[in-house]
């Protein structure tokens, strides 16, 4: 059975610090890349931070420089460190693991943690 959790998020004032975390289970997690999106209420969906088997990371402009992904491959469990967070931060964070064998597609996603920034 697959499962993709994640947990972590909460309210923080802005400056503030969250690290996010996606655990999972149920699918080759090494073979996985994992990525974080975000969606704030009527906005569209958007890729926060990506990471591929290798260990190779991208991020959106808008936290480049606050934001790190990492993959403990082990674990199975991928993270979001999240500094300087900003109010514009604020959204549904969602995790995502992604991995194709031979001509299957394999596409899962997480229920999302609520990440709330706020005085």
């Amino acid at each position: 059975q697959v499962q993709v959790v994640e947990s972590g998020g909460g309210l923080v004032q802005p400056g503030g610090s969250l690290r996010l975390s996606c655990a999972a289970s149920g699918f080759t997690f090494s073979w996985s890349a994992m990525s974080w999106y975000r969606q704030a209420p009527g906005k569209e969906r958007e890729l926060v931070a990506r990471i591929d088997s290798a260990g190779s990371t991208n991020y959106a402009d808008s936290v480049k420089g606050r934001f790190t992904i990492s993959r403990d491959n082990t674990k199975k469990i991928v993270y979001l460190q999240m500094n300087s967070l900003k109010p514009e931060d604020t959204a549904m964070y969602h995790c995502n693991a992604y991995y194709t064998y031979y001509a299957s597609v394999h596409n899962y996603w997480g229920q999302g943690t609520q990440v709330t920034v706020s005085s």
